[in-house]
């Protein structure tokens, strides 16, 4: 930050502010949250929207040694109260102005206030109060300790939380830099969820701050807010996932603004279609960089600099030249290259485990240290294209959902005899949820009188705390599962 003081560091709706006053935001921040008891190595559960406050509570809880546990804005109240047990956190940070979502949230986790102080912050006008606190010293911190908690998209009903060191995920940073092009006097804009793995690191926001280029926060991924922001900031890079772009391309007044500064669009979080890749150059004139990774570890980048046919076929090459890939069959055997199997990987900055799960560790890691990715890829003269997953688990538009997680909340309905719930095709997002709902007996006759219609149980599911991404797109009332030869539900047959 003292390279370039003056310069513009981060920009949101409600505030701008340069490298210095980033730096003077985070000792007002550090001095409030230590006010509220936060110290060296307490959790810490960021849940804010996107805004220059969300980097500036990041930045102050690693001042003070403590963790951050990431969560996302769309997480419910059953994943807010998992990570404060499971993590464990004693404090939640989250905002003062919450959307409806957020505030339900709020309300929901209001009996935990025994063990977990909820600290809001006003983004327009955050950390008053400052003043009056003396300013806490940095903690030293050694760089192979943990750093913060991020999430994973999982199939065991909550997120597992991917515990990641300063040394490991500074170095991915650091590659990240190395194989994009974002430099000094780059503008980034923030479209995803910032505390996405995926929008922090790939370069993301932790590359914007070591090589010194402003970051825009933008409130969602949508046309009407991305493209106002492309122009109106002169954006040179952005990440988006496949839905997001696709909307973009398809968006009728995209006309209407200038985009021409931007250079590069990232493109990850799910698979892009070629037919869409194919669309990027021609009609933005955007230079594409699909990213394949995932927030465990190996990050995978087409070369700026590859031809056209790798850029919109493949999904890259690994970043590291320590990444170690294996693709085996469902016995851990290697297949020939370019035929399809299950993608290992190995690397400096790969986790070994998820923090405080030693089943899912059991089944997710070899004996020798790979991670299963449960990605179904070919790998070819060093790149990877992405086949399918191997794991049940739907990929909507980016986030991973579990079927599990949507199945326990809606098994909770007083009238649900049982539910079954998969990932179906779709153009824009990929997957969307579908969920197959089994009425109990006294309900089967009239399902729509006893709340049972697909309009209900989506609120239903909204307000017993599932996050809304993973809210089902459709349900299905039904009176039976297709079954398979040895009598379980066959979800084959429920994808169609």
């Amino acid at each position: 930050m003292d390279s370039w003081p003056t310069g513009t560091a981060a920009t949101d709706r409600h505030r701008t502010v340069t490298w210095s006053d980033l730096d003077a935001a985070v000792s007002r921040a550090a001095a409030v949250l230590a006010g509220a008891g936060v110290g060296r190595g307490d959790g810490v559960i960021i849940q804010l929207p996107n805004s220059v406050a969300y980097l500036e509570t990041v930045f102050a809880v690693w001042r003070l040694g403590a963790i951050p546990v990431f969560s996302l804005p769309a997480h419910g109240s059953a994943e807010i109260r998992h990570f404060a047990s499971h993590a464990p956190a004693r404090f939640y940070v989250s905002t003062a102005t919450p959307n409806r979502h957020l505030a339900r949230v709020h309300r929901d986790i209001a009996d935990l206030a025994g063990t977990v102080t909820m600290i809001l912050v006003d983004e327009a006008s955050p950390w008053e109060g400052a003043d009056a606190l003396p300013v806490p010293d940095a903690a030293s911190v050694p760089s192979d300790e943990l750093a913060f908690l991020q999430l994973s998209g999982g199939t065991t009903g909550v997120p597992k939380q991917i515990p990641k060191t300063h040394d490991d995920y500074l170095y991915s940073v650091r590659a990240s830099v190395e194989v994009c092009d974002l430099r000094h006097g780059d503008v980034l804009l923030v479209a995803l969820p910032a505390s996405h793995n995926f929008t922090m690191s790939s370069p993301g926001i932790l590359g914007a701050v070591q090589v010194g280029a402003s970051i825009v926060f933008a409130a969602d991924p949508m046309p009407t807010e991305v493209l106002p922001l492309i122009a109106e900031h002169g954006v040179t890079h952005l990440a988006l996932v496949p839905p997001a772009l696709i909307s973009l391309l398809n968006f009728p007044g995209r006309d209407a603004y200038d985009v021409s500064s931007v250079r590069t669009v990232w493109v990850g979080g799910a698979k892009l279609s070629e037919a869409a890749a194919r669309r990027v150059r021609p009609e933005l004139g955007w230079t594409l960089q699909q990213v394949f990774g995932m927030a465990e570890g190996l990050v995978n980048y087409t070369p700026l600099d590859a031809s056209i046919e790798e850029i919109v076929s493949t999904q890259g090459r690994p970043m590291s030249p320590w990444d170690e890939i294996r693709v085996v069959d469902d016995e851990d055997v290697d297949v020939p290259e370019g035929e399809p199997g299950n993608l290992l990987t190995r690397g400096p900055y790969t986790i070994r485990r998820y923090h405080r799960a030693p089943e899912v560790n059991a089944r997710s890691f070899t004996e020798d240290g790979f991670y299963r990715t449960g990605d179904i890829v070919v790998f070819r003269e060093g790149t990877l294209t992405v086949v399918g997953r191997a794991k049940d688990q739907i990929n909507r538009g980016g986030e991973k959902i579990a079927p599990e997680a949507v199945e326990n909340i809606l098994l909770t309905h007083d009238t649900v005899h049982d539910v079954s719930v998969v990932g179906v095709p779709d153009e824009v997002l990929g997957e969307k949820i579908r969920a197959f709902v089994i009425p109990r007996k006294d309900a089967a006759s009239d399902p729509a009188a006893h709340g049972l219609t697909p309009t209900k149980l989506r609120k239903f599911a909204r307000e017993a705390g599932l996050s809304s991404f993973a809210v089902p797109d459709l349900i299905d009332i039904v009176a039976e599962f297709p079954l398979t030869g040895v009598g379980k539900v066959s979800k084959k047959a429920q994808q169609g």
